[in-house]
């Protein structure tokens, strides 16, 4: 089942996302958009670890929160959650997830209409042979974005579905870029060194013609700049970032200075 096809009712320990409905004395009531709108029970005990004195101090109305499901009853209807078993970098992950899995649904949708298709049927032809291939249907979204429908055919799905997925997925996702750093260090003796070391620095930020990639070059203390480069991959990082270092050095050694760059892991 792709992940944007969810079961009925959510799991035990499953994160969800949940919109506070109703504050009591004894908990929040809260609705779960994931699950067709389901109502759970937010318990006091379970919204923070430090004493509670007023619970509509830690939730309120109308608020987004990322909970754990406790309990699941089908047959009483009744999900309990916790707030305060959620770890700060799962709450970050489920909120990243939740907003990719929206802007696939959204994306898949539009294709669906422009191709006079239902939506479970481009779910079927595109995004279950992606999801299967790439783990999740947003990274194949950010690789057609990348690469066009070619990436999208080579998985069967059928080309006028793939042009026209591989077309909105440049038009409305931006892959992620992968970032690497370092400190460079210049130096110059000459009267005028602050304008050789400038214009080694402006060799550095302009070694990339590449739209795919950004160089930032940033002070740190003279001698000492940062130098971060982002990219769509971190092969393609390195090769600029050595660049960069390497244009930056060469113009200052021209010129009678001296540089070096240690990378930062």
């Amino acid at each position: 089942m792709s992940t944007l096809q969810k079961p009925e009712w959510p799991e035990k320990r499953e994160l969800v996302l949940a919109t506070v409905k109703n504050v009591t004395d004894y908990g929040a009531y809260v609705i779960l958009e994931e699950y067709g709108n389901k109502e759970g029970l937010l318990h006091r005990s379970e919204i923070s670890t430090s004493w509670i004195r007023n619970i509509r101090n830690h939730v309120r109305e109308g608020q987004k929160l990322v909970l754990k499901v406790l309990r699941v009853d089908p047959e009483k209807k009744h999900i309990d959650l916790s707030r305060k078993r959620v770890t700060k970098r799962e709450r970050i992950d489920k909120i990243y997830t939740f907003k990719h899995e929206r802007k696939v649904e959204t994306l898949l949708r539009i294709a669906a209409e422009k191709l006079r298709m239902s939506f479970e049927e481009i779910m079927e032809k595109a995004a279950a042979p992606m999801e299967e291939s790439f783990g999740d249907t947003y990274t194949a979204l950010e690789e057609a974005s990348r690469q066009g429908p070619e990436i999208l055919t080579k998985l069967g799905l059928p080309k006028d579905v793939a042009q026209a997925i591989a077309e909105l997925a440049q038009e409305k996702i931006r892959p992620q870029l992968v970032e690497i750093k370092g400190v460079l260090e210049l130096t110059s003796t000459e009267p005028d060194g602050v304008n050789l070391i400038k214009a080694a620095l402006e060799k550095a930020q302009n070694s990339s013609a590449s739209k795919a990639t950004r160089i930032q070059v940033c002070t740190i203390a003279a001698p000492k700049y940062l130098l971060k480069v982002e990219a769509e991959n971190y092969k393609q990082a390195e090769a600029v970032i050595q660049k960069a270092v390497e244009s930056a050095i060469k113009r200052i050694t021209k010129t009678g200075g001296e540089g070096s760059f240690k990378r930062e892991k």
